[in-house]
């Protein structure tokens, strides 16, 4: 195995980071993986005010919450800037890797420019979007096309909204984030498939653009660019990002899976196939990885979403709200006046029993920002059960329900799929919530194995790694590197359903 290394550029729903990664790291002898944290930002929507086209970028700007699109790549800028100062002598960044969250995009007019700001999947525009694609075509259809979890912000739907737009008919392509981001490094417009996969455009069976669905839904088909594959070269720096980074203009831009979690499966440590995920942050995908896609009637009433993976895997898998619901009543307690710090809260939630109210964490009104506490309280009172009391119970209730989310979407796709599951992988950063791993545990009725925490830098590093010749082999060959130099930490379930013994993996 050769030594190499390379820069993985992670953007969140919430944060991102720019990381260092190395592969046959010197420190960690031959077949070492290492990653080093160079820059990390915060990130969020920005809700613009009704009458304010000009601030949303021009006349063919918006209102509604938006992504600061200009605002994370003079972050990504820095961070790549940043890399020359933890090389060491004679080390040079052999390629670029992008991965972001999925279905939100850019849409570009005929000079490559952006028109306006892309708009935030939690905006609410995308309401009449559901409305005008299912006037075209039924959700049995469309799932039998597509595969896709019904979800209201997925990319059709967010299209058919702007389709009522002024800049629609000055749209000349659209490129989803990471693709975004990799054209303004390179000059490079296409569509990486783990990301396009989760558009609503795409047939899964082919993993190639479904023109004639395009065309009933109005979508032309010059916005769906070329599609690219995880370890195809996308181009080199610009000249003036090149200047701007103090990196060579010949470092390549690698496409990774550039849906973050198509990146964070890849880096799943499993050994063998009969294994689910949870990769938890801001959201929670639970599923397991199949050579092919579930497209039966009893999938799409179960709401299962048939993804794009890694070496053209399918991620069978749910979305489930994720630890957006801890972090928004976080936010809303500090802005009340409370010190709300989370270690604490955890400790206090631990103490409580098990049985305390479990919601529904799927329900719509969880899904923009806000007040979750009251939302919950709400939920749980009109479920006829009674509210959680208290900063922790609230922290409590939260994970409990997470759990009994995840653990009920891996029994349904072990279910619908066939696939045999003996263990569950939770990577992310909710794998360094005990708590957390070990209600999944007990509520799943299944040994968790948490960790790593980084998974999708990880895969994302393993993949650019692949394709320049420093790693061989399948999936599997990179799973095997991440066991073998990355920590982990096992969670086994008990009777009494509020966790179990845990402990550290090799």
């Amino acid at each position: 195995m050769a030594r190499l290394t390379v820069v993985a550029v992670d953007l969140g729903a919430s944060s991102g980071r720019v990381m260092i990664g190395r592969v046959g790291s010197p420190d960690d002898g031959p077949g070492g993986l290492t990653l080093q944290e160079v820059h990390r930002f915060d990130n969020g929507p920005v809700r613009l005010p009704a009458g304010g086209e000009a601030a949303a970028g021009g006349p063919h700007g918006g209102t509604g919450l938006h992504w600061d699109a200009a605002g994370l790549f003079r972050e990504v800028l820095t961070g790549l800037r940043g890399v020359g100062e933890h090389l060491a002598d004679g080390e040079r960044v052999a390629g670029i890797g992008i991965d972001t969250w999925a279905v939100d995009y850019g849409l570009l007019d005929r000079r490559g420019e952006l028109l306006g700001p892309p708009y935030c999947y939690r905006d609410d525009r995308t309401a009449a979007g559901v409305v005008r694609v299912h006037r075209l075509i039924g959700q049995e259809d469309l799932y039998a096309r597509n595969g896709l979890q019904f979800l209201p912000f997925n990319t059709l739907y967010q299209l058919a909204a702007d389709q009522g737009q002024p800049r629609w008919q000055d749209a000349e392509t659209m490129l989803l984030m990471p693709d975004l981001f990799g054209y303004w490094l390179t000059g490079q417009r296409g569509a990486e498939v783990t990301n396009a996969s989760t558009t609503g455009l795409l047939d899964p069976r082919t993993t190639t653009w479904d023109l004639p669905l395009a065309a009933t839904l109005g979508v032309p088909a010059r916005l769906l660019p070329s599609l690219r594959r995880p370890g195809d070269r996308i181009g080199t720096l610009l000249p003036h990002v090149a200047r701007a980074t103090g990196l060579p203009a010949s470092t390549p831009v690698i496409a990774v899976g550039s849906h973050d979690t198509a990146s964070a499966v890849a880096a799943v440590p499993a050994e063998g196939d009969d294994f689910a995920y949870v990769s938890s942050g801001t959201w929670s995908l639970a599923g397991v990885e199949l050579p092919a896609a579930v497209l039966t009637e009893y999938s799409r009433e179960a709401n299962f979403t048939n993804e794009v993976g890694v070496d053209d895997r399918v991620r069978y898998l749910r979305n489930v709200m994720g630890l957006w619901l801890l972090s928004e009543s976080l936010r809303t307690w500090r802005a009340a006046g409370s010190p709300a710090k989370l270690g604490p809260l955890l400790t206090a939630a631990a103490q409580l029993p098990a049985g305390g109210p479990v919601f529904d964490p799927d329900d719509p009104v969880f899904l923009p920002p806000g007040d979750q506490p009251a939302r919950i309280a709400a939920v749980c009172a009109a479920a006829g059960v009674p509210s959680p009391r208290g900063e922790a119970a609230v922290v409590r209730s939260v994970l409990d329900s997470l759990a009994a989310a995840c653990a009920r979407a891996v029994d349904d796709a072990r279910r619908l799929s066939g696939r045999d599951v003996r263990v569950v992988h939770v990577v992310g950063g909710g794998a360094r919530n005990a708590l957390l791993c070990r209600l999944t545990a007990a509520a799943a009725g299944l040994p968790v194995l948490a960790g790593p925490v980084e998974a999708t830098a990880l895969g994302n590093v393993l993949v650019q790694a692949r394709a320049l010749g420093a790693v061989d082999g399948d999936l599997s060959a990179l799973r095997e590197l991440v066991r073998r130099t990355q920590q982990l930490t096992r969670h086994d379930p008990d009777a009494a359903g509020a966790g179990g013994a845990a402990g550290p993996v090799g």
